[in-house]
């Protein structure tokens, strides 16, 4: 039976469970590299033996490797005022890091 878990990274809250790839804010890291998350909740796959954490479960830890470092799909910016011929369009790419997650221990 394998163990799921809720981290916190980037100011979000994820849900995962072994062997999950994704994607998740920008890390200072290269990939290949390891990196641990503390955990805040930690119980099986069907939802029973859950330990939550106050804030964190003790002794928990969920250890993940990088994968590569990219930015998301552009998202497009439009502001207009009629009548004023005022039109302004900026585009934004968010940076994320994608990671693979290796084990989730109790």
């Amino acid at each position: 039976m394998s163990l799921l878990a809720v981290i916190h990274t980037g100011g979000k809250q994820y849900l995962v469970r072994e062997g999950q790839e994704l994607a998740i804010e920008k890390l200072q890291s290269e990939p290949g590299d390891s990196i641990a998350f503390d955990v805040l909740l930690i119980c099986d796959e069907d939802g029973s033996h859950a330990k939550i954490g106050t804030p964190m479960v003790g002794g928990a830890k969920v250890s993940a490797k990088v994968q590569s470092q990219g930015r998301a799909e552009k998202v497009s910016v439009i502001k207009y005022k009629s009548k004023v011929r005022y039109r302004r369009n900026v585009g934004h790419r968010q940076p994320f890091t994608k990671i693979k997650i290796d084990s989730i221990t109790a």
